[in-house]
Order: structure tokens, then sequence, then C-alpha cells
């Protein structure tokens, strides 16, 4: 069968290995989709320390059963599935209390087990031992089911933000996450939903798309100061940082209302972790802020419920599907920001 591994920053190779056949509490499935992102971007540029070459990549995926493995029940040769990425232990205690974003034994597709640049692969009893492995409802296409895992951790950060009826919503950074949030937002009874990103031209197709209440190019206005005329001086209800930059969180400050909740959703590189913050805003403000680490397998069968029911649509947010073939020239792609999502379709 064709994979894409990596070897080493810089180094992916399509290859044809064997197919693999499923162990005891295992379920093998054909991959129908695959769908990349900014981590894959990353890995491909600088590898992981929890990936141990030579992997085959790829952690949003949903395909087709196969085969179950000896002492598995419930699933059966073409049962339709979507696989979660971060795979929580089930039994510390964070994920006794229902903290699983946050297991500290957290494993993931792509990096400890095979991922789903392949035409088959394995699902690794851990995901089932959580409830990890999802039937795909009625009327959800594959390539759909394969957003549904950027999509959970948008639930999550969502969640912890506190999101809700009548907010007003900033979200910075137009990629699949931002359009994402956008549209989770307006789901959620956002009154009014912001979206500022640096770049002209991604904001414009980002917002062609989810049509937010204003669209404001940070390269040519001063984000902030917009923000705050569009909100009569009050700020936002709510700030959600979905882009890698530290500007952005320290702008999320400037832009927030008084009691506000801020979501660092985006990471930081580890290069330049750290921003300036003025803690008397926090204080005297009653600011909270919030992170968000990945999704649960609860979050993961939220989203896939949410695009059924049409809640949040996400097949226009795919803008380009390509076979396994060109996974390669997909990564390029989404390092260029030609996209908003690009599928893989083995």
């Amino acid at each position: 069968m064709r994979v894409a591994r990596f070897y080493a920053p810089g180094d992916i190779r399509l290859e044809d290995i064997p197919e693999p056949t499923p162990g005891p509490g295992e379920v093998k499935i054909k991959v129908r989709a695959c769908s990349t992102c900014g981590t894959d971007v990353k890995i491909s540029r600088f590898g992981h320390h929890h990936i141990d070459p030579p992997r085959v990549m790829g952690h949003e995926i949903a395909g087709e059963v196969v085969e179950a493995g000896e002492g598995v029940e419930g699933w059966a040769a073409g049962d339709r599935v979507q696989v979660i990425a971060a795979i929580p232990c089930g039994e510390c205690e964070f994920c006794q209390r229902g903290s699983m974003t946050i297991c500290p034994n957290q494993v993931s597709m792509g990096y400890q087990f095979e991922g789903g640049f392949a035409e088959y692969m394995i699902v690794p009893r851990n995901v089932l031992a959580v409830d990890g492995l999802n039937r795909i409802p009625d009327g959800v296409s594959f390539a759909e089911a394969s957003v549904a895992e950027p999509f959970a951790c948008a639930i999550n950060a969502q969640n912890l933000a506190r999101v809700g009826e009548g907010d007003v919503v900033v979200v910075i950074g137009s990629g699949p996450i931002g359009c994402l949030h956008v549209r989770l937002a307006r789901a959620r009874g956002a009154a009014r939903v912001f979206l500022v990103e640096l770049s002209r031209e991604r904001l414009d197709m980002a917002a062609n798309l989810v049509q937010p209440d204003a669209a404001i190019a940070s390269s040519e206005e001063d984000a902030v100061a917009k923000v705050r005329e569009l909100t009569g001086g009050r700020g936002a209800d709510v700030v959600i940082t979905a882009a890698a930059s530290g500007a952005a969180q320290e702008d999320a400050l400037r832009m927030i209302a008084r009691q506000g909740r801020i979501s660092f959703f985006g990471g930081l590189p580890k290069d330049k972790p750290t921003i300036t913050l003025d803690s008397n805003i926090v204080h005297y403000q009653e600011i909270t802020i919030v992170g968000a680490n990945g999704s649960s397998p609860q979050h993961n069968k939220e989203a896939l419920a949410l695009i059924a029911d049409g809640s949040v649509p996400v097949l226009d947010l795919i803008t380009h599907r390509l076979s396994l073939d060109e996974v390669l020239d997909g990564i390029g792609i989404v390092s260029r920001g030609e996209a908003i999502k690009v599928t893989i379709e083995p």
C-alpha cells in the first residue's frame, strides 16, 4: 500500500509498504480522507520530539472499517468511522475527572502511532479504550468527517471561554481553525463575530466563505482601534487567538471588554513563547484568560453531530482535494496559506 512517511525534517517519502493486519483489540480501516493542517507543516520542517521515524503522518482521519481484530465488538466491515487524533489514557486523575485534554499520558495518531496519510491504517486499542472511534452520521461525507478533529479543538476552546448568546466575538487568524471558530461562535448564539487577519488575500478568501460581521486586515489598519470602534469603545466579550502569534495575544488584551474572556488557542513558537502582558488590566477589569489544548473523544462526537445537523457547515472550507501521491504538494499549499483546508483522499 502507499503511504507518506516522515524520516527527518525536509525528508517525507512516498513509499509502498505491506498492508497492516489488526491485532487483538485493534481495527483496520481504509482511509478515505485525511485532512492536513499547520502541524503537518511544522513536522515536515522541524520534526517532533514525540515522533520516532519513520512514521506515517496525518491525524485528521476518516475511513471505512475493513477488519476488526480479535476481541473487538461493535464494529464491522463497511462501518464509516472518524478517528480521534489526541488519545488520552483514560485512567489518570485528569481523565477520571473528565479533563482528558490535559492528560499527561496523551499519545497521538501520526506521532506514536501510524497516521492517516496511507491507503490503510490500524486504529490502535488505545483509541477504542477511550471510545475514540466514532461512527460517521448519515449524510456526512468522509471529507467532512475528517474536519471533525480540528473542529473538536475549537469546541473545547469555546467551551472554556464560555462563548454564548449575545457575545461579541473576535477571532484573530483566518485559517481553517479561525473559520471554524467564526461559524461555531455563530452557532452558539454570538451576536456579532469579527475576523482579524494580517494578510489581506487570506482574509478575503476566508471572509468570502464564513461571512463575518466585519473582516479586519491588520496589515492595513489598527485592529484594536477598529474593534473598539465597532463596539462603541466597549471591546469584545471574547477574543480567540487562532494564530501562533504573540502580537495577537497582546492585542487580545487591548481589545477585550471588561469581564471579557480571552482564549489563547494558538500556541507560540518554542523559541519565542513569551509576551508582554499588562496584568493590571486583567486584575482591575476582571479579565479571564484561558488556554485550549486539543480535544477529547467527546468533543469529536459533538463536532460530528454539529456537522451532521447543519449547525456548522464544513464542506465549503475544504478548498483543495488531493490524492495521496500529492500530499507533499498539499503540505506546500498549507504552508503558503493558499487554501483554507486541504484534504488528502488516498
